[in-house]
């Protein structure tokens, strides 16, 4: 794991284009940090604890400190499985309230124990759910040693509890799973028609370096946060006109034209789930 320089004060790693497996170790989204006087700020904590001891690493060749906090974007899989890691390093974990539904629900517990048994030995026994020290509610800042650094809750969106990241003085953005870059969004149970708006809001912070929670860093913010936005409005239109008109959802499946999105990574995967759960969204909003 090579962490890449994105401004003067801040890195990110990359994983891979693809589901998780024990082949790639669940490491298939990105992280970043912060180097402050006061130690590093780790956005996100990689998906499983050995991931998150190689960015540990990374982080204390590259600012020779350890880790004073770790921002949440939000609290899915493949973000939070490396969190133990950083709590028993003495970093104070900083996440949105919205999160403590899931972290304390039943989905989380299950998909926890399916990912002992599809992802080991990287998720095993040892591997446990880590909650916030810190939960915000409203904008909040970090200022350490004179680096400021902003948290700005953009949910509900792809989870109830989106957070960005922004670190003004440099113009750099981490987006968490706001932006998908170079593959297909894992859309799952979002709010897209508020994760358009959230799209919006953040492109007004006009970064000029956005790194997404999944794929290649972005200097061209707009473009690329308006490829996940055009997304989203294709599904919602397509989808939408079928829920209203109560067409079948394999019927209208199978008479969408997918062909502008069909070549991007992961398609096969997730789009035809991503337009299902769209399908199920769009029928609460039509009643």
């Amino acid at each position: 794991m090579v962490a890449r320089q994105v401004s003067p004060s801040a890195w990110f790693v990359q994983g891979a284009s693809a589901l998780g497996n024990p082949a790639n170790r669940n490491f298939i989204s990105n992280a970043g940090f912060i180097a402050t006087p006061e130690g590093a700020v780790v956005i996100d904590a990689l998906g499983s604890p050995q991931l998150a001891r190689e960015l540990l690493a990374e982080i204390r060749r590259v600012t020779g400190r350890g880790v004073s906090h770790v921002v949440l974007t939000h609290y899915h899989a493949d973000h939070i499985y490396g969190l133990q890691v950083f709590k028993e390093a003495g970093a104070r974990i900083v996440a949105h309230r919205g999160a403590l539904e899931y972290l304390h629900s039943a989905t989380a517990t299950q998909r926890l124990a399916a990912s002992r048994e599809e992802l080991a030995p990287w998720i095993d026994a040892q591997t446990r759910l880590v909650p916030a020290d810190l939960w915000i509610e409203g904008r909040h800042e970090l200022v350490l040693g004179g680096t400021r650094i902003v948290l700005l809750p953009v949910g509900p969106a792809h989870t109830p509890e989106d957070l960005v990241v922004h670190l003004p003085a440099e113009k750099v953005l981490f987006a968490g799973d706001l932006v998908f870059r170079g593959r297909i969004p894992f859309v799952g149970q979002a709010n897209s028609g508020h994760w358009i708006k959230a799209l919006e809001q953040v492109l007004q912070l006009d970064a000029q370096v956005v790194v997404p929670g999944h794929g290649e860093l972005s200097t061209s913010a707009r473009q690329d946060m308006e490829t996940t936005r055009d997304y989203l409005a294709y599904l919602r239109e397509h989808m939408g006109r079928a829920a209203r008109e109560m067409q079948p959802f394999d019927e209208a499946y199978a008479r969408t034209d997918w062909s502008r999105f069909e070549h991007l990574p992961l398609f096969r995967a997730a789009n035809r789930m991503n337009a299902y759960n769209t399908y199920l969204l769009m029928e609460q909003e039509v009643k």
